[in-house]
């Protein structure tokens, strides 16, 4: 990855190249480079900046949205910089621009960093420069800032624009359109992420594909409200960002404070969508706190008890989980005080004694007696009216006080949000779950988030900012307590998806539907930006419970594969042959899972919009897993040959055709490498034949998966 910027004195730098490495620049190479890409000679006669700054404003003559905007008083504020200074670091994966308006009274200082895979982020940080003593504060005007936007422009030529929309559980619904003219936006107002959230901005050269073509993709690392921005005007280079959406007042600076932006992430691949995701991969890979070891085979209780709990059953279907080869077993909602349905306990962090008269220490024990970790279902952001919390704070609801109670019409789970800005609500919930954590040892928290934020009135002023700053800070104060603790971020399934909350959770839940044919797609879409290790994929019964609908144990196994997998399934309920086929899953989960959690992520590109191919190879490319499934009838009797990317071209390999997922179903067209797979030694090929012949895919049926590995010999 490589960023050319161009700072001129006492200007905000100016991006005159983002793309591939483009290797060692000398002095020479960086003037041939300006003098290329500049549009005119001076003395220049154009009355616009047609090459936009890291914060476009309208002293450039932008005449798209401004970077910033804000007031003081009654006043408009805009930024006229009087001295600027840029610095990189040494190793030039850094730079740092720090900019001063002595007559607004503001300071900018913004931070590009190239990561590593080579992802771009950018942060912004403004401060309210006012000099004052304490006595002339209280008389200064605040700096209220409106909003702050990292962006970075694109080349001419882009012509499409892909967002992405849903709904709960069908979420990461892409949306494609040519390119809009002028300055657009696309808001969340979820107080998260949200089903629907834009997610990502993603520019092409025609439709976005994801294994060939050149795209520019932006996405901000924020769990709550945003703007996605794109500014295509005839007079300037395209740009594009995305920023937090700012409540009302909601940033109000005094003199010395400051502001900084989430970080926004940007992602250039002249390999397509998968590029642009393996960049996003290999950031969040490289944290220190990212996921480590072997992803546990697990099995939560939600759909497979819901909340009928019963100690006896539960301890039973343990045993049964035991056996099957399940590594971490999770007691979804319904545990704690006075938790019968969704209307009431929210806040109650304790255990019911009507039904759980022994507490749940006999259950956790008996789940790690078995070797299994226990996991435990909290929603620490959430309080019932209907709770002992409700009752003796009414005042801890971060709600306008009208909003409380709802119009009768409009349920919101029956629940409202707790204001963890407060202090001593944060504490009420964290010194609950730490008891629970610490006496149950609690290996896993399925942390759910199950309520829109509206009106997120905080001691009257608006506080969305803060609530979602105090739920990063909770996620983190626990997992520092509590050094093996591992918490997965759920939100009525992927309603808080983001690289925000993945930089604090361990795993996210993709969504609430466990049914296969919807989850093929909800996972390739969701690994555009999380590594498949962190998305929780549970196979479910037959009918699926979001959908009603029925598919083999073939298909939803290979589906699984593609992700953490696990049960989302009561296996008292299964016949011998199913839990034959899911011990045999299991295994084959154990076997692959150091190659599925570590690899790079393909995917095919077929012309029949039944096809779907998703593969994970090695960084030594002598190893991969590939799953061929279709998601309706395919259109021709003859289906698109499989070409597989990533492997070593030089290199010979072994196919087989895994098994023990279940026994998969396809017509009439069995090729032959296919007939030689399912034996024991297997088919065998040269990668370059692998890429570029490719192997004919057999006729399957409508909604049935094949799992195919590749070993260099």
């Amino acid at each position: 990855m490589c960023l050319i910027v161009k700072a001129p004195e006492n200007e905000i730098p100016k991006i005159e190249y983002w793309g591939g490495d483009l290797g060692d620049l000398d002095d020479s190479a960086l003037v041939s480079i300006d003098r290329m890409t500049v549009r005119q000679t001076p003395p220049a006669t154009l009355d616009a900046s047609w090459r936009p700054s890291l914060l476009p404003q309208g002293a450039e003559a932008w005449s798209g949205r401004p970077g910033f905007q804000g007031f003081r008083g009654n006043r408009p504020v805009f930024p006229h910089w009087t001295r600027v200074e840029t610095t990189s670091s040494p190793d030039g994966d850094e730079l740092t621009v720090v900019g001063e308006d002595d007559n607004a009274r503001i300071r900018l200082c913004t931070r590009v960093r190239i990561t590593v895979g080579g992802l771009v982020t950018i942060r912004h940080t403004i401060t309210n420069a006012a000099a004052v003593g304490p006595r002339e504060s209280e008389r200064i005007d605040p700096l209220v800032v409106q909003w702050l936007e990292p962006c970075l422009p694109v080349p001419r030529g882009v012509d499409t624009l892909t967002s992405f929309t849903g709904r709960w559980p069908l979420e990461k619904q892409p949306v494609s359109t040519g390119l809009p003219a002028g300055s657009i936006t696309r808001e969340s107002r979820r107080g998260k992420t949200g089903h629907d959230a834009p997610w990502m901005f993603i520019l092409s050269e025609g439709p976005a594909e994801f294994s060939r073509g050149r795209v520019w993709a932006c996405h901000l690392a924020w769990s709550a409200d945003a703007t996605y921005r794109l500014d295509n005007m005839p007079q300037h280079q395209p740009v594009f960002g995305a920023g937090e959406l700012l409540g009302p007042g909601e940033i109000e600076l005094a003199p010395s404070q400051s502001y900084t932006t989430p970080e926004t992430c940007f992602s250039y691949s002249d390999h397509g969508l998968d590029g642009m995701a393996e960049r996003f991969h290999r950031w969040l890979r490289s944290m220190p706190g990212h996921v480590s070891g072997p992803r546990p085979l697990t099995l939560n209780t939600w759909e497979a008890v819901y909340f009928d709990h019963n100690e006896e059953v539960l301890r039973r279907l343990a045993r049964k989980a035991a056996d099957v080869g399940v590594e971490r077993f999770v007691l979804d909602d319904g545990w704690f005080h006075e938790r019968r349905d969704d209307g009431a306990g929210l806040g109650d962090w304790v255990v019911d004694p009507d039904v759980w008269p022994h507490g749940l220490d006999g259950l956790a024990g008996y789940v790690h007696e078995l070797g299994m970790q226990f996991g435990l279902w909290f929603e620490p952001e959430m309080i019932n009216l209907d709770s002992d919390l409700a009752r003796e704070h009414p005042e801890w609801i971060l709600a306008q006080p009208q909003a409380v109670p709802v119009p009768s019409d409009i349920s919101y789970r029956n629940q409202y949000v707790l204001d963890l800005a407060n202090p001593q609500a944060y504490e009420h919930v964290f010194s609950q779950m730490a008891v629970l954590v610490e006496r149950l040892h609690v290996d896993y928290i399925k942390w759910d988030h199950n309520r829109e934020v509206t009106e997120a009135v905080h001691e009257g002023h608006y506080g969305l900012h803060d609530q979602t700053e105090s739920v990063y800070r909770l996620f983190d104060d626990l997992k520092t307590r509590f050094a093996w603790l591992e918490i997965e971020s759920c939100s009525s399934g992927g309603a808080r998806t983001d690289a925000g909350i993945l930089q604090h959770a361990d795993r996210i839940w993709a969504s609430d539907s466990n049914d296969p044919r919807d989850r093929v797609d909800i996972q390739r879409w969701t690994e555009l930006i999380v590594p498949p290790e962190m998305i929780g994929a549970h196979i479910g019964p037959s009918p699926a419970h979001s959908s009603g609908r029925a598919t083999d144990l073939s298909y939803r196994a290979a589906i699984s594969l593609e992700g953490s997998a696990g049960f989302e399934w009561n296996l008292l309920e299964c016949t011998d042959e199913e839990i034959g086929t899911l011990t045999s899953f299991a295994g084959l989960y154990k076997e692959l899972r150091g190659l599925l959690h570590s690899g790079t992520v393909h995917h095919a590109d077929f012309a029949d919009p039944a096809l779907r191919a998703r593969g994970v190879v090695g960084d030594d490319g002598r190893h991969a897993v590939w799953v061929v499934a279709t998601v309706d009838n395919p259109s021709d009797a003859l289906l698109e040959s499989l070409h597989v990317q990533g492997l070593d071209p030089t290199l010979t390999y072994r196919i087989r055709m895994r098994k023990e997922i279940g026994e998969s179903q396809w017509g009439w067209v069995t090729p032959q490498w296919l007939t030689e797979a399912q034996g024991d030694e297997g088919f065998v090929a040269r990668g370059s034949l692998l890429e570029t012949i490719g192997l004919q895919l057999p006729s399957l049926w409508p909604v049935q998966a094949i799992v195919l590995e590749f070993t260099a010999l």
